[in-house]
């Protein structure tokens, strides 16, 4: 079984022309895990998509990406920003796992179910077809399945109970790391 494996750095990310990248390892009460900001100064294109025939820019130039990788868990965030520093969306990618590479970069292996949440609170269910269809085809195992649906179901929870705390401590993180790559003098 392969799984996409998606890397914190994104550096395989073509459409984004000019970047700059920082990462933490955070260990507090509230949060266990590494965190990576890429800021996107130029890209190639603006990405867009739509949810309920809405659309919404979530890639462009100045936008920034939090990611939070939190240990022993399986999932991972990323919350996009706009060039104003407004949250545009979180995207939690649903994973059979976080880890770190060799070169220190973290990363998750994708379990093909998300949960999107835009600021207004609305929360969208996407790729649930994508899943079925790794099981169907033996990408993933039923374990891996049920690992997928029973950490959606825990996650929606929190999140409709206001109790997520990942949305929460994403403006904190994102912060951080800004404050990390102004003191290396990229900002």
């Amino acid at each position: 079984m392969v799984l996409k494996r998606k890397f914190g750095d994104r550096s395989d990310w073509q459409r984004v022309l000019i970047r700059e990248y920082a990462q933490s390892f955070i260990e507090s009460d509230s949060f266990n895990g590494y965190v990576t900001l890429l800021r996107i100064i130029k890209v190639s294109d603006p990405l867009y998509v739509k949810y309920h025939g809405e659309k919404f820019c979530i890639v462009d130039d100045g936008y920034l990406w939090l990611q939070q990788f939190p240990s022993d868990r399986n999932h991972s965030v990323t919350t996009m920003f706009d060039s104003k520093g407004s949250t545009v969306q979180w995207y939690i990618d649903i994973c059979s796992r976080n880890g770190v590479s060799e070169n220190n970069v973290p990363w998750m292996d994708d379990l093909f179910l998300d949960l999107i949440v835009l600021p207004s609170g609305e929360l969208i269910i996407k790729d649930t077809d994508e899943l079925e269809e790794a099981l169907i085809n033996g990408i993933i195992d039923k374990n891996l399945y049920d690992l997928a649906c029973e950490e959606s179901i825990k996650v929606r929870k929190l999140i409709e109970r206001d109790d997520f705390a990942l949305l929460k401590l994403s403006e904190d993180h994102k912060e951080l790391l800004y404050q990390k790559l102004e003191r290396k003098g990229n900002f």
